[in-house]
């Protein structure tokens, strides 16, 4: 794969529904291309593009892969893309690598959830894009009707290359002189036509349609020239803008720059980085400069990837895509580049983690190896968080989904020998007060020797503030210097409260009288007296358990309102408004307790068959309803006993 520049290179994400087609139809353009002499199976896992172990066990792509097509003296590099939602951070990454992409469509299925996120993804990086209509030879398949659903659905942009009346139109409205001469009637010239064709795809504005049947390999060749003809050339990017606003030209006589768009933990290569060269050129001996880590990269080992397999790759240029294996520092979304005009590109947008699993290791003392083992396939997927919540203790391992989490719970065990279980998420309850006290706390110990003393007199009362704390003494009731013992005693205690041993919060404490002794009172009596003091005062003053209550946005549909307004409600929540959203739906706003919220990305994604999304954040404390606190107070005397 030698001698491509970027006026001969296309790179081009593959994306759709789980199962419309994207592997077979990369193995029928290698088929086409004679690359392989047959067509492999996803069923049978000897595709080029699905060689992991995982993703041949499963039978469905999990991570993207990279497949270069040689057709027609260009490169097509391929970027196949997981269909599962689970999966969305694969797609992200692909799409800061190309410069258009390919939806597939299946016949039989026709538009598919999976259909409408591809475009929305296209939309979101205002990417070129065209469809591709598979598995035409199934049976009692009406390509007419999934070609008119997708007009239908995505708009009038969307047309076939032998609909030349409608692509006259489209081309018209891409140049103010062809639309001149459109409604002139004058006829457009082959030139005209290739230039607003390619301007209309570029835009935007023209979404082609193709159809082909890889099992058959019928119209590999048509996709593949559509491609070639169609699809914008890798060296006519716009400038790339980088964090601090500069441009970057896509031109292979500037300074070397290459983004790592994903990371690779390979068994026997270690890490490799996959580079979209951005500026100048890269070779192998190069050292760049990694501006995130802020420190230098040698370009040792460099190499072309199909798949699994890879070829030599001495140097490459602006526009193409390649392998670096065991660069030291980089991670996902990183920028190499020349020192002396080092530049960042924007990272990679992965989406926040909607579900949360609390996973312990299935073996005591396995800790230290589940932290490696994530933190190695974290490089490789950076859409998933490992978070350590200091008040509940609890690991949770942060994902889209219960498959994505599950790949990686299973990778952990057959990677790393190590396996964890999922366990009940704890919440971080937190205590108060509600009505208000007044106490002695008095700590007297005498038994031979010197003896322990100390005795005060608190007010306890509801505060704004977490813990608010002041003395009113007077006439050397008690020595100033016993009074920051005090302070520290009730501190101390405030972690630990005595309806369910939750953090006490919003305490206001008075330190008022008190009494000592000349010899035996001292600083660990007064803390003494002080933890006292607190048991009785925040139980006499009506305590009470307050719960987290989560803030969320919610995109629906509107056709799924109904029922996600209605599971709302059942969950303790409120809608708090509505906002309707460009394109069709709505955004709710709504509030409910963390508590009811656990499963709520699976929920979620059931009722509204994968097409609602939501963000949720920690919005403030409520009260637990008596009912449910009082079970959770039993469940922690029972914690206790046991």
């Amino acid at each position: 794969m030698k001698g491509y520049t970027g006026d001969t290179i296309r790179n081009v994400a593959l994306l759709g529904h789980g199962g419309c087609g994207k592997t077979t139809f990369l193995e029928a353009a290698l088929l086409a291309t004679g690359v392989i002499n047959r067509l492999g199976k996803v069923e049978d896992g000897n595709t080029v593009s699905d060689y992991d172990k995982m993703e041949i066990e499963k039978g469905y792509s999990i991570s993207l892969s990279i497949v270069p097509v040689e057709y027609n003296k260009t490169k097509i590099n391929f970027l196949d893309t997981p269909g599962f939602f689970d999966f969305i951070g694969e797609v992200d990454s692909a799409m800061k690598a190309v410069d258009a992409a390919m939806i597939l469509v299946d016949a039989s299925s026709g538009i598919q959830v999976g259909t409408e996120k591809a475009w929305n993804s296209c939309k979101q990086y205002n990417m070129p894009k065209m469809f591709v209509i598979t598995k035409t030879d199934k049976e009692n398949v009406n390509v007419d009707q999934t070609i008119a659903e997708l007009k239908d659905k995505f708009g009038t942009s969307v047309v076939t290359l032998d609909d030349r009346d409608a692509l006259n139109e489209a081309i018209a409205e891409t140049d103010e002189d062809l639309m001149e001469k459109y409604f002139g009637g004058e006829e457009f010239t082959d030139e005209e036509f290739s230039k607003g064709l390619l301007n209309g795809i570029a835009e935007g504005s023209i979404v082609p349609i193709l159809t082909c049947c890889s099992m058959k390999n019928e119209g590999i060749n048509e996709v593949l020239d559509a491609a070639v003809k169609y699809l914008p050339k890798a060296g006519s990017h716009v400038p790339y803008k980088t964090v601090d606003d500069k441009e970057i030209a896509c031109d292979p006589s500037g300074k070397p720059v290459g983004y790592v768009f994903k990371t690779i933990a390979d068994p026997f290569l270690g890490k490799i980085s996959l580079v979209k060269i951005i500026s100048g050129k890269l070779t192998n001996g190069m050292e760049l400069y990694n501006s995130r880590a802020e420190k230098s990269e040698k370009i040792a080992s460099m190499f072309f990837m199909r798949g699994k397999n890879q070829g030599d790759c001495p140097s490459v240029e602006a526009g193409d895509i390649v392998a670096v294996a065991k660069l030291q520092f980089a991670q996902t979304g990183d920028t190499l580049s020349d020192k002396a005009t080092a530049a960042e590109l924007p990272k990679v947008d992965f989406p926040s983690p909607s579900l949360y699993l609390a996973v312990e290791p299935k073996t005591k003392g396995d800790d230290e190896k589940v932290g490696t083992g994530i933190n190695k396939l974290m490089e490789e997927d950076p859409s998933f968080k490992l978070e350590r919540n200091a008040e509940t203790k609890q690991t949770l391992l942060g994902g889209q989904g219960e498959i994505q989490l599950g790949i990686i719970m299973a990778k952990l065990k057959d990677k790393f020998g190590v396996e964890v279980q999922t366990v009940p998420q704890k919440i971080a309850y937190r205590e108060t007060i509600k009505g208000s006290s007044d106490v002695q706390g008095k700590h007297k110990k005498q038994s031979g020797g010197a003896g322990q003393y100390g005795d005060i007199h608190i007010r306890f009362s509801p505060s704004q503030q977490e813990f608010e704390f002041s003395e009113e003494l007077f006439g050397g009731s008690i020595p100033k210097n016993y009074v920051p013992a005090v302070e520290k005693g009730l501190l101390e205690c405030m972690n630990k409260g005595p309806l369910a041993g939750c953090k006490v919060v919003n305490v206001k404490a008075v330190l008022y009288d008190g009494s000592y002794h000349d010899v035996d009172s001292n600083e660990m009596a007064f803390k003494i007296a002080a933890s006292l003091a607190f048991k009785k005062g925040i139980v006499e003053a009506k305590p009470c358990l307050l719960e987290p209550v989560m803030h969320l946005e919610i995109l629906v549909p509107d056709e799924y309102m109904g029922d996600v307004m209605g599971d709302m409600n059942k969950r303790r929540g409120k809608i708090l408004g509505m906002e309707p959203q460009l394109g069709g739906g709505q955004k709710l706003m709504a509030e409910a307790p963390q508590a009811e919220l656990f499963d709520y990305a699976i929920v979620l994604r059931s009722m509204t068959q994968a097409r609602g999304s939501f963000t949720m954040a920690f919005e403030r404390y409520e009260e637990v309803p008596m009912q449910l606190a009082e079970k959770i107070i039993a469940a922690h005397k029972e914690e206790g006993e046991a």
